[in-house]
């Protein structure tokens, strides 16, 4: 992921929140909003109600190496919160997948 794709202020975390739209699925929540750029920021997130640092590292990377496999289906232009749920734990890449693409689907993000 190219630096210019990940969201780092604090603004831009609070716009989405605020005036973007949220998906809620079984181990993950998604938040997303439209940039008006030619293409897309994303965060990827875990709490510690998902468990300790060894647990939250797994989580954020089962997510973000699902949004690679997808990143070249999906639409262009928004921003893009992907929020790991406590349910995430002792999960297998794949159940984190689908309930990714479930929640992509619903914001009818894929081209």
């Amino acid at each position: 992921m190219l630096k210019k794709e990940v969201l780092r202020r604090k603004d831009d975390f609070t716009a989405i929140y605020r005036k973007g739209r949220s998906i809620g699925e079984r181990y993950i929540v998604f938040f997303y909003r439209k940039n008006d750029l030619s293409y897309n920021r994303t965060a990827f997130l875990a709490s510690k109600k998902v468990g300790n640092s060894v647990e939250r590292n797994r989580a954020r990377r089962l997510m973000k190496e699902n949004y690679r496999i997808w990143k070249g289906e999906i639409k262009e232009g928004y921003d893009m919160i992907f929020i790991a749920r406590s349910t995430i734990n002792g999960q297998k890449a794949f159940d984190v997948g689908k309930s990714m693409k479930r929640a992509l689907h619903k914001a009818k993000m894929f081209q």
